[in-house]
């Protein structure tokens, strides 16, 4: 069913206003941490269990904060490429209750974007 606008504006259908369902709460962090491999990042698991990864070159980092990162507001995962002496790295926050399906998909595409030189 379709709506006919009553002036100037847009048009939409009943089906496209109904609520939809959508992915919440933390997840399961391993589908993060399952992606690195022993060869190539560092694993710590600190006194807070937070966990943090380091490739072995020092240029990337995760944090996971399970319980929020100390002096911040709820962040829950941080993911950091160091730059050069040209370009600028970059850094990602996520809170706590970010679904870790999501930040696994950030974590899959910084990953491929990789390469050994």
């Amino acid at each position: 069913m379709t709506v006919a606008p009553v002036g100037p504006g847009l048009s939409t259908t009943i089906e496209a206003l109904r609520l939809r369902e959508w992915q919440l709460g933390p997840g399961r962090p391993t589908l993060v941490t399952d992606q690195f491999a022993a060869d190539d990042f560092h694993l710590i698991v600190d006194d807070r269990a937070d966990v943090h990864v380091s490739s072995k070159d020092g240029r990337f980092y995760l944090g996971w904060f399970p319980n929020g990162r100390s002096g911040t507001d709820g962040v829950g995962w941080t993911i950091a490429v160091a730059g050069t002496a040209k370009v600028p790295g970059y850094r990602l926050s996520f809170d706590t209750e970010t679904p870790a399906d999501i930040v696994a998909a950030a974590v899959a595409r910084v990953l491929e974007t990789s390469r050994r030189v």
